[in-house]
């Protein structure tokens, strides 16, 4: 079994993490601002936090990351499963299941609703799988 390669993990997950976001900004600025900002206001909260310098930074920073763990995700589960979308998409199933548990879990305490839950769920598993596929495009173990 060949060693993973670090260097296309981290080139392949710089562009998953491009992709992740570019879909998070139109997914969650454009389609689903108005529920983030409702969602907000529920809890209390100041709706233009979300949109401040550093939490719109964070966010960056952690889809950045999520591409490298995409990537990497996909580079260790490849030899098994072999090269492709395909395996791509499992790979990011993988890491859109472990995140859409915890946020159903904060859903069920009172974070989320369960129909915001359930929107913002379907579509993190469409840009998990686009994302991951982008970078596992450029991902070989040599």
């Amino acid at each position: 079994m060949a060693a993973i390669n670090t260097g296309k993990v981290v080139t392949g997950g710089l562009v998953a993490g491009l992709v992740f976001n570019i879909l998070d900004f139109l997914t969650n600025a454009v389609l689903f601002a108005e529920d983030f900002r409702a969602n907000a206001v529920r809890l209390g909260l100041d709706p233009a936090m979300m949109e401040s310098a550093s939490g719109i930074a964070t966010w960056v920073v952690i889809d950045f990351v999520f591409g490298i763990l995409a990537v990497f995700t996909y580079a260790a589960v490849r030899p098994r499963l072999g090269p492709g979308p395909k395996t791509a998409a499992i790979a990011g199933g993988i890491l859109w299941a472990a995140i859409a548990l915890v946020m159903l879990g904060l859903t069920q305490g009172g974070l989320f609703t369960m129909a915001f839950f359930t929107k913002m769920a379907v579509v993190s598993l469409v840009t998990m799988v686009i994302g991951t596929n982008a970078g596992a495009w450029l991902y070989t173990e040599s």
